[in-house]
């Protein structure tokens, strides 16, 4: 009999995800409360929480700068390669 061909006595609650292994690491005593059902009760998670959401939007905001600031390098630089141009074409001509 091969390995696949026995039946798993495994459910769902046996299985840990890569995420929970964290959380355990960070506090088992959390992570096993939470396991159970428990969820967490506390002024700073909520406090936790809109951070997180704060400094999503702060990250979001620097993407969208930083794609504006590659846009506008390259409109610079474009804008240069003109200037060089006509000013070779005038020198030539």
């Amino acid at each position: 009999m091969g390995i696949n061909s026995k039946k798993s006595n495994l459910n769902n609650s046996d299985i840990i995800s890569a995420s929970e292994i964290g959380q355990y690491q960070y506090c088992a005593i959390s992570w096993k409360l939470q396991r159970r059902g428990h969820r967490p009760d506390s002024s700073y998670l909520e406090i936790g929480i809109k951070k997180h959401i704060t400094h999503g939007e702060t990250i979001d905001y620097i993407k969208k700068i930083i794609q504006k600031s590659k846009i506008l390098t390259l409109i610079g630089y474009l804008s240069l390669f003109f200037a060089i141009f006509i000013i070779i074409l005038e020198v030539i001509f």
